[in-house]
């Protein structure tokens, strides 16, 4: 009753905010600010009936969290209420560092796995391996329990202690491991290394703090090695801190120019960032790869690099996402992201692709159309466009992932088979050299054989459908042997489909087996092999006169900017 007698003062005080009694509102306080308070009173007022009233009783915090959550669903994905409990998170997300074991896990069939240790740190010198499942922490068990769930007991205090008990493939029972949390830092720059011809090679994942000074080290290391080219990865790299972005386009492009304005609904939002530092290097040829995933800060970065016409970009066009969030603190320790402005790169375009102020009747919100998309100029004068993202000076289409492989990936087959392959070969070698050869991929062939990798091909989910519809004609009599002979021809073209795709299959077999020795480096190293964006963007380099081409004007370009 305590609760409900502090609801009514809350109600009442709103009500009286800038001493105003309910008579007086209409004639005095603004129709806007007389919504909030009517709607604030009615919520209370509806939170009150459902504690006194509800059959079963109801939680406090869930409640209001659930309402708190739609609220702000209706505006965009990126405004959120964070409560006390999941702050950590926010400052892994900013900081980039955290008090756990270090390691990434996954959850498989109920249960929740090791999936993939970070070098040095406790759990791989526990000797933590991929696929040791983790039945309890601290002695309670993870039975029922997520990534999310278990994650959170895993994480705490820097130098405090945890017992693990875990679950082995080919050991006779479980074991337990004690390890010490210690800080962990997530690295921005996941991997870096010359490439060929004198291109180097920086991969980036985050915008976290330390961001710009973990590239300047990367990129100067670079340079001490012969680097005379750059390929810059900022593939799927969903981006961060907003002035990691501008330092390191410092690094790169001249002192004391406009990087990124942002403007809001308040003038105290809105600012422009400027590059403030000497930089490191103006003159090195750059190519920056982008995906569907390069989103945000790293949006920024690479569309600054457009728009100075610094560097070119290779791959994909980028995600879109053209909006500003700042954390608010809240009563209690809680906090909430709001989006409080748009930004806008050098040339002074948005790449907001999606207008989340207009909705279709699902509630999902319209992509900026064509018809009002801006063109604008680089430094340089090419026109470049506002709204979707940002679109590569050379597009490279990304195959789709077969049906089989997205199967093997996400059944953690390919995961499987790199364990039985690093227990039965103690080294690997240079990762440069490593390949699936055959005898390995028959010996991955023969692993599967009685795996179940089971999916459906489009065509046979028509086929499904069909089957439903003639079942409810009565048909199915007419037409069973045509339907049979069709449902085992599919099955005849799977069993092929691991032949088929043994390429794509083989890169995702090299990726993960090189991960068991060389860890995250070993993975991304891995990658790059017959990477066909990657292997574009170093012909660009080492042709460059195309690459100065790709930085002017096309002459259709320089004609419309005279007729201007």
């Amino acid at each position: 009753m305590k609760i409900l007698k502090k609801l009514g003062l809350c109600t009442a005080l709103l009500l009286a905010l800038g001493g105003f009694s309910r008579g007086q509102q209409s004639d005095v306080v603004e129709n806007k600010d007389f919504e909030v308070l009517k709607n604030l009173e009615i919520f209370a007022s509806a939170y009150k009936g459902l504690e006194m009233n509800y059959v079963d009783g109801v939680n406090p915090g869930d409640l209001i969290k659930t309402a708190l959550d739609a609220m702000m669903a209706t505006l965009d994905p990126y405004t959120v209420y964070i409560p006390e409990a999941d702050i950590e998170d926010v400052r892994i997300m900013t900081e980039g560092q955290y008090g756990g074991i270090g390691s990434l896990i996954h959850y498989r069939d109920g249960s929740v796995y090791i999936s993939e240790p970070y070098e040095g740190f406790p759990a791989d010198r526990a000797g933590l391996k991929p696929g040791d499942k983790i039945l309890e922490v601290n002695g309670e068990s993870t039975r029922g329990k997520n990534t999310a769930d278990v994650s959170a007991m895993l994480k705490g205090q820097a130098g405090t202690s945890l017992t693990l008990l875990i679950e082995r493939p080919d050991e006779p029972k479980p074991f337990e491991v004690t390890l010490t949390r210690q800080e962990i830092q997530i690295k921005n720059v996941t991997y870096y290394g010359m490439l060929r011809d004198s291109v180097g090679y920086i991969r980036q994942d985050g915008f976290t703090e330390g961001a710009s000074e973990e590239v300047k080290q990367a990129f100067l290391d670079l340079k001490s090695q012969g680097m005379k080219y750059l390929v810059f990865d900022l593939r799927y790299n969903g981006g961060g801190l907003l002035s990691e972005a501008v330092d390191i386009v410092n690094l790169f492009y001249r002192k004391g120019v406009p990087v990124v304005s942002t403007k809001g609904r308040m003038a105290s939002k809105n600012h422009t960032y400027y590059t403030r530092e000497t930089p490191v290097d103006t003159e090195i040829p750059i190519v920056f790869l982008t995906s569907r995933g390069t989103a945000s800060a790293s949006e920024i970065l690479s569309g600054s690099m457009q728009d100075y016409d610094r560097a070119v970009l290779v791959g994909e066009r980028t995600f879109g996402k053209g909006l500003v969030q700042n954390i608010l603190p809240l009563p209690y320790n809680a906090q909430m992201k709001v989006t409080i402005a748009k930004y806008y790169i050098p040339s002074g375009r948005c790449v907001q692709a999606l207008d989340y102020s207009h909705k279709d009747a699902s509630g999902r919100p319209l992509p900026v159309p064509d018809s009002l998309r801006t063109a604008f100029r680089t430094a340089g004068g090419r026109v470049v466009y506002d709204g979707d993202g940002i679109e590569p000076d050379v597009a490279v289409e990304v195959p789709m992932v077969s049906d089989v492989a997205f199967s093997l990936v996400t059944k953690f087959w390919i995961f499987d088979y790199a364990n039985r392959y690093a227990k039965k070969h103690e080294k690997l070698g240079d990762v440069a050299d490593f390949v699936v050869d055959e005898a390995l991929y028959a010996d991955f062939l023969e692993f599967m054989k009685d795996k179940d990798y089971g999916y459906k091909l489009p065509s046979e989910r028509v086929l499904d459908e069909f089957e439903k519809a003639v079942v409810a004609d009565s048909c199915m009599p007419a037409v069973r042997a045509q339907y049979e002979a069709l449902v085992k021809t599919l099955a005849d073209t799977k069993q092929g489909d691991l032949r088929r795709h043994q390429e794509e299959i083989s890169a995702y077999l090299r990726e993960e087996i090189a991960s068991r020795y060389y860890y995250q480096a070993g993975r991304a190293q891995a990658e790059l092999a017959g990477d066909e964006t990657v292997e574009t963007a170093i012909g660009i380099l080492l042709d460059q006169d195309r690459y100065r081409s790709l930085l002017r004007p096309k002459s259709a370009e320089m004609n419309d900017a005279v007729e201007e």
